[in-house]
């Protein structure tokens, strides 16, 4: 372990999160897609499983070498990739792959994967504002030529991802307005946003509620908003078959492979993985997961209060931020706290270019980290030469 160290660099405690959450989501990606390997592979999970394992080592190579990319670089690559993102999203809506009413991929030929183009605009645009925050600090209290210009993208690729996975819009749009606030935007800028955010919020529920056969999408929401406060076991049947996982799995869990709620749950290997896990490792393992999460995240924090520059600090929290609230997010679902949306649990659910747009986040993390550890090296020599 000691002689792998000395090959990568940045904040170790970050690797060995990736690490034990990378061997956690082949544990139990393993034993979650037995249902889906008897419908599309004859019952050969295995198939699913070497497919996962080479995702996860793709997603480390992924890491090491945006770790080795100084993170400045991102920087402008941020501006070409959030144009890019625009006629993507654009594309996806009228051309994607639909599944459950709504169109969020965009199938990658010869593959056999697909392209979730959320991923990408969501990582390209959270670079983008950190990169105009730090850019404008001087002139961040104009509303014009200081907070407009950094705004008005977040609407727009806010708005355009909004009608097929609004979970991830309204995420997004969260993290930006976090990044805004460390980053010292005007309150009274942001407050204003949230009031308009807030506005909107209303008008599209009442859009929702009183014209809810306006297409598919809209229906699907109303039917899910209505489940969710109701408690309508019909329409609710992936949360209580979710939350029965959970309930049965008691303090350690019935083993590893012995989850029966994996059979019923349609979505067992992604957006409900953490109900199986809780389900086959217990409610330790349940804590276990949160704390690496959070651990993640102080981390992250760690990283952004020792950067010397304003973007790598704001890159480092904004990245960090927005991988843990959607583990949170993943896990408030699986527990039924909130309405079930689509949001996966980060490093541990099956998926491929999800898994990949999230190692890029963590590797341009660690870019961070490494380029801090060198500066407060080069100067302890300079302090020690002296």
């Amino acid at each position: 372990m000691k002689a792998l160290f000395n090959y990568i660099q940045g904040d170790k405690v970050i690797w060995v999160i990736v690490l034990l959450l990378s061997i956690v989501s082949l544990l139990v990606v393993y034993s979650s897609v037995e249902t889906l390997a008897y419908r599309s592979h004859s019952g050969n999970a295995g198939y699913f499983l070497i497919k996962h394992f080479i995702i996860i080592l793709f997603g480390f190579l992924l890491i090491y070498m945006v770790h080795n990319v100084r993170y400045t670089v991102f920087s402008r690559i941020s501006q070409v990739a959030l144009y890019i993102s625009v006629p993507l999203l654009l594309f996806t809506l009228l051309k994607g792959v639909n599944e459950g009413n709504a169109n969020r991929w965009l199938q990658i030929p010869g593959t056999g994967l697909t392209f979730q183009t959320s991923d990408f605009a969501k990582l390209a645009l959270l670079i983008y504002v950190a990169r105009m925050l730090a850019l404008k600090q001087n002139i961040l209290t104009d509303f014009k030529t200081g907070f407009l210009p950094i705004i008005i993208p977040v609407i727009v690729i806010c708005g355009l991802i909004f009608p097929s996975n609004f979970s991830t819009a309204f995420l997004l749009f969260v993290n930006c307005l976090c990044i805004m606030f460390i980053g010292k935007a005007k309150m009274t800028h942001i407050l204003l946003t949230i009031g308009v955010g807030i506005a909107f919020a209303g008008l599209f529920m009442f859009i929702v509620f009183k014209f809810p056969h306006i297409n598919n999408r809209v229906a699907t929401w109303k039917s899910r908003i209505e489940s969710f406060t109701k408690g309508d076991k019909a329409d609710n049947y992936q949360a209580d078959q979710a939350m029965i996982a959970i309930a049965t799995g008691g303090p350690v869990g019935k083993g590893p492979g012995n989850s029966t709620q994996k059979n019923f749950l349609p979505q067992a290997s992604s957006d409900f993985i953490f109900s199986i896990l809780v389900e086959e490792y217990g409610t330790i393992m349940a804590l276990a997961m949160v704390f690496l999460y959070l651990t993640f995240l102080f981390r992250g924090v760690r990283i952004a209060t020792r950067s010397t520059k304003t973007f790598g600090s704001l890159i480092a929290i904004g990245l960090s931020l927005n991988l843990v609230m959607q583990a949170l997010i993943n896990m408030c679902v699986a527990v039924h706290l909130i309405p079930v949306t689509g949001q996966p649990l980060p490093l541990v659910s099956m998926g491929g270019t999800s898994i990949w747009f999230t190692s890029i986040a963590v590797g341009i993390i660690l870019s961070v980290s490494k380029e801090t550890e060198n500066t407060t090296t080069s100067n302890s020599n300079i302090v020690a030469t002296t």
